[in-house]
């Protein structure tokens, strides 16, 4: 007969993989902080370019389907809950979209304009995640613990 020591690791895993242990703690955390949220103080005036930067940000977010974390996000930064028009925003950013396909978020476009400096098909690279992939595959692993007095460390970048 299985303690309930086990029962709790095994109900634990089983969460885990279903992505539903994730889900809760960041329905939690979003619970909390609105909880604790002082709604008399209101948040600070934001500038023009956290305006533009929250934007993408949220963008990012809804895409991914990170929705706890982006009420979060707009309740702490003040952000205006209508999200801003796209064309304003590459106004805004003196960009310009390749193609008509809107469904992929800014930042996805800008990473690759700085990863490949080229015009590519964006939501083809992403989507795949093969561009998401470090070049070096150091910069992709977790740490593995502190390193010693005097080791050198470096990061590389393109």
């Amino acid at each position: 007969m299985a303690t309930v020591t086990e029962l709790k690791a095994v109900l634990k895993d089983t969460l885990e993989k279903r992505g539903v242990l994730g889900h809760l703690r960041a329905r939690i955390r979003a619970e909390v902080f609105n909880a604790l949220d002082d709604e008399s103080e209101p948040p600070p005036p934001l500038s023009h370019e956290n305006l533009l930067i929250n934007e993408l940000i949220r963008e990012y977010l809804e895409f991914n389907k990170y929705k706890y974390t982006a009420s979060v996000l707009m309740a702490e930064s003040g952000q205006p809950v209508v999200p801003l028009d796209r064309q304003f925003l590459l106004r805004e950013l003196n960009a310009f979209e390749e193609s008509k396909d809107d469904s992929v978020p800014l930042l996805y476009r800008i990473l690759a304009h700085l990863l490949h400096g080229t015009k590519e098909d964006v939501p083809n690279t992403f989507l795949k995640g093969s561009s998401l992939q470090p070049s070096d595959p150091e910069l992709g692993r977790q740490p593995s613990g502190r390193k010693k007095m005097g080791e050198k460390t470096a990061t590389k970048f393109r």
